[in-house]
């Protein structure tokens, strides 16, 4: 994916973050992280984190837009009361935030850089011994299967929650 669509996409990304911050109709605002969400899968899609990318479709565009679309129908209420002034101060946060996580991120090695410690340590390895340690064929299956096996049970075991929890919190009582 070219340079521009991923500017494009950035763009669109402080976009919607501002409608989702300003909008004072509910419905609204969790339609635009929904669309965030969805915004944000196609960016991890575009950087090359197919994995990353899902999970942010399931969970940041498709889950979390239900619950909230949900909650919403349980409520009475649909407009938010929360003031301008607290709304500015939540975006300065934000704001403050991103700037600080753009100036950490600045010691971080360029994109595709060979001379990385990833690539010249950890990913020679995996390369190497992926198939006579686990007898996988696919390297990236054997990553997420062997190698991270507890991890990616742990993260199945957290969306499961997740969702168990927002379904006991939203069930119509019969």
């Amino acid at each position: 994916m070219s340079e521009l669509v991923l500017a494009g996409l950035l763009v669109l990304l402080g976009a919607l973050a501002l409608v989702a911050v300003s909008a004072a109709d509910l419905l609204i605002a969790a339609i635009a992280l929904g669309a965030y969400g969805f915004a944000l899968a196609l960016v991890w899609a575009a950087l090359g984190a197919p994995d990353v990318s899902f999970t942010e479709a399931v969970v940041g565009a498709g889950a979390t837009t239900v619950f909230f679309l949900a909650a919403l129908l349980r409520t009475s209420r649909r407009r938010s009361n929360v003031p301008n002034p607290q709304r500015l101060v939540a975006l300065g946060a934000v704001l403050a935030v991103g700037l600080v996580l753009l100036v950490a991120t600045r010691q971080l090695p360029l994109w595709g850089d060979v001379g990385a410690p990833p690539s010249t340590h950890v990913s020679p390895r995996y390369l190497e011994r992926t198939l006579e340690e686990t007898l996988t064929p696919n390297a990236v299956t054997a990553v997420v299967a062997d190698y991270r096996s507890y991890d990616t049970l742990i993260e199945t075991l957290v969306i499961f929650t997740g969702g168990l929890a927002g379904w006991l919190l939203l069930a119509r009582p019969r």
